[in-house]
């Protein structure tokens, strides 16, 4: 393996705080994310959300995989899903193999049973990216995408995606509207005022359910924290 992926795989690992470190003041911060997103949806089920972020390197990777581990802490069944098809990391942040994921999925290649993968987390399962394609935004617009859905909520308590920056691309917002709930990451020092209200603006011009945002990377005294802002 070459240095600079035998470095991301050891970053990536780290960013796992939730497992690593539970009773951190970070974990803390991710349960209450978790608790804030529950409260959206006092009266009805909450199936699948969403994470993403304005532009690339704001942390939602990181957001999206810890709160995942925060569900499945409740005892809920969760997926994982890694719909970043263009550049995809799940599968060194849980140490999986990346042979057989998402996009074999969404091809017919392969079924959804046959593609999940188990993590060392009770109630936890990922699905990965799989092999990159050419057209990832059609896959995720076409009736097969359709179809995953209806199958993957017979299997699962809640659904997960990790997708791919707002203002980069358009699969974010073809996901969206598809989706329960959407969560947007932003990067204190980082993420600009007009990229952060652009990506909201073409969230809602999608039809996404937005729940708030995560303001991560926010330095205080006692280390890092995210805090979460309601949409309203």
């Amino acid at each position: 393996m070459a240095r600079s992926n035998r470095k991301q795989m050891q970053t990536l690992e780290r960013s796992l705080i939730t497992v690593q470190n539970p009773k951190s003041p970070i974990s803390e911060q991710y349960r209450t994310i978790r608790t804030n997103i529950q409260f959206s949806f006092v009266d009805k089920t909450m199936r699948s959300l969403m994470v993403t972020s304005a532009g690339p390197s704001e942390g939602k990777s990181t957001t999206t995989a810890n709160l995942a581990v925060t569900f499945a802490q409740q005892g809920k069944k969760v997926l994982l899903i890694d719909a970043d098809m263009r550049k995809p990391t799940m599968h060194y942040t849980f140490r999986l193999n990346n042979i057989i994921g998402f996009t074999n999925v969404l091809t017919q290649s392969a079924t959804l049973l046959s593609a999940y993968q188990e993590t060392e987390i009770d109630n936890l399962f990922v699905l990965t990216s799989g092999p990159i394609p050419p057209n990832p935004a059609e896959l995720l617009a076409s009736k097969a995408m359709e179809t995953f859905l209806e199958e993957v909520y017979k299997h699962f308590d809640l659904v997960i995606f990790d997708t791919p920056p707002v203002l980069a691309v358009t699969d974010a917002q073809i996901l969206a509207n598809k989706c329960d709930g959407t969560v947007l990451v932003v990067s204190s020092g980082k993420t600009e005022i007009e990229a952060a209200v652009k990506a909201k603006e073409l969230l809602l011009s999608a039809n996404a359910k937005l729940l708030g945002v995560v303001l991560n990377r926010k330095k205080q005294q006692q280390g890092q924290y995210y805090y979460y802002y309601g949409n309203k």
